[in-house]
C-alpha cells in the first residue's frame, strides 16, 4: 500500500540554476492545492543537517519566478555521502513530520535522495543544473538561461574582436560537460570549441586552424572553451605567440549562473516542480522527474543515475563543418 504523505520538503542542492525559484514556487503551490502542508529547507542537505526547516505558505513564494538563484539557498554537502549522516538525516525529516521531500538539483543531490529514499523518506528528484549534464532528462533546469547568457556575452565580445582583428578565448562553464560550449559554439559561429568530451590537447590544431583562416582573409577567430579545459590565459600567451595574432581570454564565469530566468526555464521548471509533488502525492519514491521525447516523465532514480550521456556525435560535426 502507497505511503500517504502529509507534509512535504523542498531543498535545492548543489550549484544554482535559474528557474530555481519556478519550481520552488510549483511545489509550495501544487502542495497546498493538494491538501498537504509544505516546508522549505534552506542551503540544501547541509541546513536540512542544522534542521533549519521552515514552514511555506503560497505567500511566502509571490514574486519569486522572475528571480535568479534559489530562495531557498544552496550548498555543497559532502559529509552527505557518509551512511551516519544520511541516518540522521532521515530521523530529522521524522522529527519534523516531513514524510516526503523533493530534491532540486544534480546527479550528487538525486545520490543523497536515493539515500533518503531507503531510509523511508520518499524522495522525487528535479534535474536543476545548467550543465545539461543528466542523462535521463534532455531539459535541466537553468540550462536555458545560462546559454542565453553565454551566447549574448560571446555576442559582444565579437564585437570587439572583429574590431581589433584578434582571436578571442572566451571560456565558458562546464566542467565535465560541454553542452554550454557545444551550444555557444554553433549559435555564435565560433571557429572553434573545446570540450572535455571531444579535445585532444593538440595546441598545434587551432594554431593552424588561425593562420591557413588568415591566408583565406579571415581577420578575427573566436575559441569557445569549456571551462573543464580551462586555462584560457595561458592557452591566449601561447596563441599569440605562435601565430602573431593578437589573442586575448575572457573568462564568463559565474554570470551564467545568475540572472532571471528565461520562459522556457520558468514554464519547465513550474511543470516539474508541481509533477514531482503529484508523484509524492502517489505514493511514489525514489523517482526522478525528467523531459524526454517532448514529454515530461519520471524515472527510478537508480536507473537515472545509472544512465550515461554524451554528446551529439551530429551536432559536434556540424560545429565543425559550419565554421569553416
Amino acid at each position: 500500500m502507497a505511503k500517504e504523505i502529509h507534509t512535504i520538503g523542498v531543498l535545492t542542492s548543489g550549484g544554482d540554476a535559474p528557474g530555481m525559484n519556478a519550481a520552488i514556487r510549483a511545489v509550495v503551490r501544487q502542495s497546498i492545492a493538494n491538501g498537504r502542508t509544505v516546508k522549505g529547507i534552506k542551503r540544501g542537505y547541509a541546513g536540512l543537517l542544522q534542521e533549519e526547516i521552515e514552514d511555506m505558505e503560497a505567500k511566502h513564494v509571490s514574486d519569486i519566478i522572475q528571480r535568479g538563484g534559489t530562495i531557498l539557498q544552496t550548498a555543497r554537502c559532502p559529509e552527505f555521502k557518509q551512511p551516519e549522516v544520511q541516518k540522521q538525516a532521515a530521523e530529522i525529516c521524522k522529527k519534523h513530520g516531513i514524510d516526503g521531500i523533493i530534491v532540486i538539483g544534480g546527479d550528487g543531490s538525486f545520490q543523497g535522495a536515493q539515500k533518503l529514499a531507503n531510509l523511508g523518506i520518499n524522495t522525487i528528484g528535479i534535474p536543476g543544473t545548467i550543465d545539461l549534464d543528466i542523462a535521463c532528462t534532455e531539459y535541466t533546469i537553468g540550462f536555458d538561461t545560462a546559454v542565453n547568457t553565454a551566447m549574448e556575452a560571446i555576442d559582444k565580445v565579437r564585437d570587439t574582436s572583429t574590431s581589433h582583428e584578434r582571436c578571442s578565448i572566451i571560456e565558458v562553464m562546464g566542467r565535465d560537460a560541454g553542452y554550454i560550449a557545444l551550444w555557444c559554439g554553433i549559435a555564435n559561429g565560433a571557429e572553434d570549441i573545446l570540450l572535455p568530451e571531444k579535445y585532444d590537447y593538440d595546441e598545434q590544431k587551432l594554431v593552424n586552424h588561425i593562420i591557413n583562416n588568415r591566408k583565406r582573409g579571415k581577420k578575427h577567430h573566436i575559441i569557445v572553451n569549456a571551462e573543464g579545459i580551462g586555462h584560457s590565459a595561458s592557452m591566449a600567451k601561447r596563441i599569440e605567440a605562435a601565430t602573431g595574432m593578437e589573442t586575448r581570454a575572457t573568462i564568463l564565469g559565474h554570470m551564467q549562473r545568475g540572472g532571471t530566468p528565461t520562459c522556457k526555464d520558468r514554464v519547465y521548471a513550474s511543470t516539474m516542480g508541481a509533477m514531482a509533488v503529484d508523484l509524492l502525492c502517489e505514493g511514489k519514491s525514489n523517482r526522478v522527474v525528467a523531459y524526454r521525447h517532448g514529454d515530461f516523465v519520471d524515472y527510478d532514480i537508480d536507473e537515472a543515475l545509472a544512465m550515461q550521456k554524451s554528446i551529439s556525435e551530429y551536432q559536434y560535426k556540424i560545429s565543425q563543418t559550419l565554421s569553416i
